[in-house]
């Protein structure tokens, strides 16, 4: 389960050892019945309750609204590159015009033109733009990205993530999202 959870449905926020998020983007949920097993198994720490208990003939627990791992996850240095992350990278909108609607990617130098699948060599395109530009390469379309393609790291990744919150956030969530951002004076 991820961002795309509704309020009725108990989602709990899952932080590493260290008491961040696993992920931002997508922000990193499991469902009550998974966390629970996850207690069960010893796994995790109970951060953070719901009024909502489940209860057994024997055992009545409140559910969790925040766990924490008791391992250390090392978070990973190097970003998969996958088309979520090319889109998270450009910020959910195309290069060309902008748009975030109906978005796919596009080789910058086609790969016709013996343009590569890589992180510098592809960008988040509307697929307008990506008809429009087709096979041509940049100068010959007259279509140049907004900004360069590059490899992001984990960090830029997440955020951008920031720039999206899930529909749904949890009061109980607030204290452990975000806390590393800039506070106003």
């Amino acid at each position: 389960m991820n961002a795309h959870v509704s309020q009725g449905s108990w989602p709990v926020l899952v932080l590493n050892a260290d008491f961040r998020p696993l992920s931002y983007y997508p922000l990193s949920l499991w469902s009550w019945q998974d966390a629970i097993k996850a207690v069960f198994l010893d796994r995790v720490n109970i951060v953070a309750h719901y009024d909502q208990a489940v209860r057994s003939p024997t055992l009545e627990m409140q559910l969790p609204s925040v766990v924490s791992l008791k391992s250390f996850v090392k978070p990973t240095t190097h970003p998969a590159f996958t088309r979520f992350n090319v889109f998270l990278r450009d910020r959910f909108a195309c290069q060309y015009c902008g748009s975030p609607e109906d978005l796919t990617f596009d080789h910058i130098i086609p790969r016709s033109k013996g343009g590569q699948t890589t992180w510098e060599n592809v960008v988040a395109a509307c697929s307008p733009c990506n008809l429009r530009k087709g096979n041509l390469t940049p100068a010959q379309a007259r279509m140049f990205p907004r900004q360069s393609a590059f490899a992001p790291t984990v960090h830029q990744l997440h955020r951008n993530g920031r720039l999206f919150p899930p529909n749904y956030l949890h009061d109980s969530w607030l204290d452990y999202l975000y806390w590393d951002t800039e506070l106003d004076p």
